[in-house]
């Protein structure tokens, strides 16, 4: 395997990361998902956490509620605010339910009291990579079609307004004042540059973008 492919590999392999004041905790998790295969970072502090290069990869956070100094919770609302989307799984020795609401809500994917079962962080550690890989495909997909769109010239662009419009050709050679050859031509690479089977995956990929109303509309010269 070349350099490139094993950094691409190891970019698509999940990361753990787990942010406790306790050393015998932190070395306990690790032990634990490091037995699953899970490549694992621990952290005694929040700081020390954002000072740590970020993986590009499908990752997860695990956060104590109550750090030395700092409330996870609060953190959390930091992480929040400062456009950090990792997926959250807080552990606590003193949860409470007013705790646990407030985390679910700030979107949090469980609250684990400690001490936890193996099998029940696992089980989280799972559905929370799981929910971060989904999240990355969907930005990876929105990337590739904002390039597409952008490929597109002016022209394309505003024939692609009016077809997702649900206008025919003809119609949309009389609002564009252009013969309706010119039309299917610039529809055409427009489907081709765009990857859309049909209209309606072309109008898709529109409402996906946002495009839906936003679209340069053409005015009839």
């Amino acid at each position: 395997m070349s350099r490139t492919s094993l950094a691409r590999s190891e970019d698509n392999e999940p990361v753990v990361y787990v942010v406790d004041d306790d050393p015998s905790v932190r070395f306990a998790l690790s032990e634990l998902l490091m037995s699953t295969g899970l490549r694992v970072h621990t952290f005694a502090s929040s700081q020390e956490f954002l000072a740590h290069p970020r993986h590009t990869g499908p990752s997860c956070l695990i956060l104590d509620v109550r750090l030395r100094g700092e409330s996870g919770l609060t953190f959390q609302q930091e992480l929040i605010k400062n456009n950090v989307p990792i997926p959250v799984l807080f552990m606590t020795g003193h949860g409470d339910i007013e705790m646990s609401v407030k985390a679910m809500k700030a979107g949090a994917i469980d609250f684990l009291p400690k001490p936890f079962r193996d099998q029940d962080m696992l089980d989280a550690v799972e559905q929370a990579i799981r929910r971060d890989r989904e999240r990355l495909e969907a930005e990876e997909c929105t990337a590739a079609l904002r390039a597409a769109y952008k490929s597109l010239t002016v022209r394309e662009k505003e024939v692609m307004a009016l077809v997702v419009t649900g206008l025919l050709n003809k119609q949309i050679a009389w609002t564009m004042n252009l013969s309706e050859i010119t039309v299917k031509t610039h529809r055409g690479q427009a489907m081709k540059k765009m990857s859309a089977v049909s209209v309606a995956d072309l109008v898709r990929k529109a409402e996906a973008l946002g495009l839906a109303k936003g679209v340069p509309q053409p005015q009839r010269g």
